[in-house]
């Protein structure tokens, strides 16, 4: 009974395996060269599927009847084999090695490397062949990739052929067609797919071709001049397996002009890729617009952005403001142990954005600000966002709080308008601020608005709405007036009155301090020679109460005068017409009390008229 169990099991094991790897293929050279009593290399590939990590590795020679195991990986070594052949399996790279040393003439024929408890397995058919020399040739280099990925073949030649055309070329049976070439040749099969970019050595190139399929595998040719006719040229045998764990988006992109699109990189998130990025693919080369390391052409500033998420292993790129210039063929690579790399094709279609809105706006600091983003019906379940974007990605804002002083986002439903406000402006706001959509985790269209901010005076009462946009399509720009209702308004209004009220009362205390200071010397240290009559004495002021009952005249000796009234009392200040020409009058002596009296006098004109020039 037991031994039935294991029969069964053995079974089952065998043609799970079998299940598992029937959408793969193992993969080795098609034919292999030694030189007699040398030695010869076959590598095998393999797809990494758990049973095929563990299951047994085989390499048989082929006879009429059956495929003799000469070693495999469970210790087995056939007797003719013993001490020249060995096995090596590297699970984690999907790779086995087996090598033969001191060839002989009868090891030449057909084997097998395979995969599998017996011949009826996984295998691949190698000839080997032994040479008595003196030269090998030497064999195709092997490339061997999963279904949509990618691959890169490098190509070396002599600094003789640095100005020579090079080229790819795919066997056939009528002989070897043009894949692409440094004359900017590309077949209509591989436009977009594949790029041959020139090394720094001379006379060495690197292909790339991604997006890869089924009909992609076969024997290529990579080399230097025209083939058959001048130059050298390498063999390259690719082939392509389907089992692939990374999942292939669409390959055909539509945008319109004004809109926005999204690329979807995908890659394995088991594997550590330190550079992704987005080029542009020409017949000569691939521009590279974004990496993942801050890395942006200026020319694509405020219009491409990329999300990476690592734990289901995709980079989104994002683009918009698009051009007709735009349309053609998008990259997707990556770096690594296993490079990734895929191919996108953005086509531009009439058409309109869905999301519309001014596309510049101009603000004063200070101000308060509305940017509006109006979308229509089919994204009214989809998130929606406004992301201040710089060369790092495009950090997306909170949505509306109340008395929050950073920007806001407001969403009104029933217009279909997602509105993003600034209370106060300030020049630190200025940038590029984008409205978008996203869904179920996928990045959607996109809509980019530049926020210019300046300085200067701000106009009083000057009040701003909204626009109403959500009908009126896409515009230019928006300027946005000053608010009289803003604190800078307000402080410089004050400022002006503080001014006019200020500037009056410095200049009236000054004045009283001087004439303060004067008077008091007068009256503590001096004593004033006043005239009565015509005798001449020393008399102090303070014996007259009353200048006039000593016939003292008030305007004695003035000839001109002009009347001014103050505080309801007439007094007069003296203003000589022709100081030089007018002969000089008789003075009168007045006492210090009486002086004291026409300089307060004077004072308090002269003060009223300064407040009065000032108001």
């Amino acid at each position: 009974m037991t031994f039935l169990v294991f029969i069964f099991l053995l079974s089952f094991l065998q043609v799970e395996s079998a299940k598992i790897s029937s959408s793969s293929s193992i993969f080795g050279p098609r034919q292999v060269t030694g030189l007699l009593g040398g030695s010869v290399t076959v590598k095998c590939f393999y797809p990494r599927t758990n049973v095929n990590r563990h299951d047994r590795k085989y390499w048989c020679k082929e006879s009429t009847r059956q495929c003799a195991t000469v070693i495999s990986s469970n210790g087995y070594i056939a007797q003719d084999f013993a001490g020249r052949a060995t096995i090596t399996d590297f699970p984690e790279q999907g790779i086995f090695i087996m090598e033969l040393s001191k060839l002989g003439l009868k090891d030449i024929g057909f084997y097998k490397c395979g995969i599998g408890l017996n011949d009826r397995g996984l295998s691949f058919e190698v000839k080997l062949d032994v040479s008595q020399g003196p030269k090998v040739p030497e064999g195709a280099e092997l490339y061997y990739k999963e279904l949509g990925g990618s691959v890169t073949m490098n190509c070396a030649f002599g600094t003789q052929y640095a100005s020579v055309r090079k080229y790819l070329c795919k066997m056939g049976k009528t002989g070897c067609s043009t894949v692409i070439d440094t004359y900017g040749n590309v077949n209509p099969t591989y436009k977009g797919r594949a790029l041959l970019s020139p090394q720094e050595t001379p006379g060495s190139f690197v292909i790339y071709m991604t997006q890869l399929r089924k009909e992609d595998s076969g024997l290529y040719l990579c080399g230097v001049g025209e083939y058959g006719e001048t130059g050298e040229s390498k063999e390259l045998d690719m082939h392509v397996y389907q089992e692939t764990a990374v999942p292939q988006g669409r390959h055909t992109i539509n945008g319109v002009i004004g809109g926005s699109v999204s690329v979807e990189c995908r890659y394995d998130p088991r594997r550590n890729y330190t550079l992704k990025y987005l080029c542009k693919w020409r017949k000569n080369g691939c521009t590279q617009l974004i990496t993942n390391l801050i890395m942006m052409i200026d020319s694509y500033e405020g219009r491409i952005v990329m999300h990476d998420n690592p734990k289901n292993g995709t980079f989104t790129i994002i683009m918009n403001q698009l051009v007709a210039e735009d349309a053609g063929y998008y990259w997707c690579m990556t770096d690594g142990d296993v490079e990734r790399k895929s191919s996108k094709e953005l086509k531009i279609i009439d058409g309109q954005p869905g999301l519309t809105g001014l596309k510049e706006v101009n603000a004063v600091i200070g101000t308060r600000v509305t940017l509006s983003c109006s979308y229509p019906c089919k994204y009214y379940s989809y998130q929606k966002y406004w992301c201040k974007w710089n060369n790092r990605g495009c950090k997306p804002l909170v949505s509306y709080e109340q008395n929050q002083t950073s920007p806001a986002v407001n969403c009104d439903e029933e217009n279909k308008t997602l509105y993003l406000t600034f209370n106060q402006v300030t020049q630190t706001d200025q940038g590029w601020y984008w409205c978008g959509v996203s869904h179920s985790g996928h990045y959607g269209e996109t809509m980019a608005v530049f926020l210019r901010v300046n300085g200067g005076t701000i106009p009083r009462n000057a009040d701003y709405e909204v626009p109403d946009i959500s009908n009126s399509g896409s515009g230019k720009r928006a300027d946005f007036p000053a608010d009289s209702s803003s604190p800078s308004s307000q402080e410089h209004d004050n400022s002006k009155v503080i001014l006019s009220v200020l500037i009056p009362i410095a200049v009236v205390c000054l004045l009283l301090g001087t004439v303060f200071v004067v008077v008091k010397f007068k009256l503590l240290k001096r004593t004033e020679l006043v005239s009565v009559g015509s005798y001449r004495t020393n008399i102090s002021m303070s014996e007259f109460d009353n200048p006039r009952e000593l016939g003292a005249k008030e305007n004695a000796g003035i000839n001109n005068s002009q009347e001014t009234q103050i505080g309801g009392v007439d007094e007069f200040v003296t203003i000589p017409a022709n100081t030089e020409s007018a002969e000089e009058p008789k003075v009168v002596k007045r006492g210090s009390k009486e002086e004291a009296d026409m300089a307060y006098s004077t004072f308090l004109l002269q003060a009223s008229k300064v407040a009065e020039g000032n108001a």
